[in-house]
């Protein structure tokens, strides 16, 4: 499959038979200045209704995927875990979908504006993670060190780091730098898109940050 991060927390997912999955498309939203999305996707993940989380102008027959437990669409089986965008249990923020899907035998999971460390019954149901989508900047979200709690929780093979201040993004977040401080296995990859396979994964925990393609 290959991986393309538009920008914020949106990713293009595409399977080797040409099945499209868009997570999270934002659309115009003050302090984001990405050029608009406008893909192509048979299914849309929506992990909470914000708008730079929805509203970019997807094309084709889609299926938009929100809230939790098992659905099926593009004849993938897609799990939703039910967490909070805040430490509140949603009081602040309100509720937030991480969701869980296998594509070419690669395990992905898009954490959506995760706001908490996970309790052990989430990380379970969550459970094995080969590509994991992870917000990082902090204010809105879990910051840069609760982020490297949840991956040592997860423990995927592969990090893709997203919601956080860049030149496209002027939110009161940090930048992706914060949560590099001190990792191991950090990949700086020229290009907004790259190609998993799912017999060439790591063997212990990468961070790749992609370029964004908005």
């Amino acid at each position: 499959m290959k991986v393309r991060w538009l920008g914020h927390a949106s990713f293009l997912i595409t399977a080797n038979d040409g099945m499209r999955v868009l997570t999270d498309p934002f659309g115009d939203y003050p302090g984001l200045s990405y050029r608009p999305i406008q893909e192509t996707a048979d299914v849309v993940l929506v992990s909470h209704k914000h708008g730079d989380h929805i509203g970019g102008k997807v094309k084709g027959g889609f299926k938009t995927l929100t809230g939790g437990g098992g659905k099926k669409a593009g004849g993938i089986e897609f799990s939703g875990v039910e967490t909070y965008h805040d430490t509140s249990k949603g009081r602040e923020r309100g509720a937030n979908t991480v969701f869980c899907f296998t594509v070419d035998g690669v395990r992905v999971c898009h954490m959506g504006d995760l706001g908490h460390e996970l309790s052990k019954t989430e990380a379970a149901e969550i459970g094995q993670v080969d590509v994991l989508m992870i917000p990082v900047g902090g204010f809105y979200t879990i910051d840069a060190a609760t982020a490297g709690r949840v991956c040592d929780q997860l423990k995927p093979k592969v990090v893709l780091p997203m919601h956080y201040r860049n030149d496209k993004c002027d939110f009161p977040i940090t930048g992706v730098d914060e949560f590099l401080k001190g990792k191991a296995g950090v990949r700086g990859l020229d290009s907004s898109e790259v190609e998993v396979k799912s017999g060439q994964l790591p063997g212990t925990t990468e961070i790749w940050v992609l370029k964004h393609a908005l």
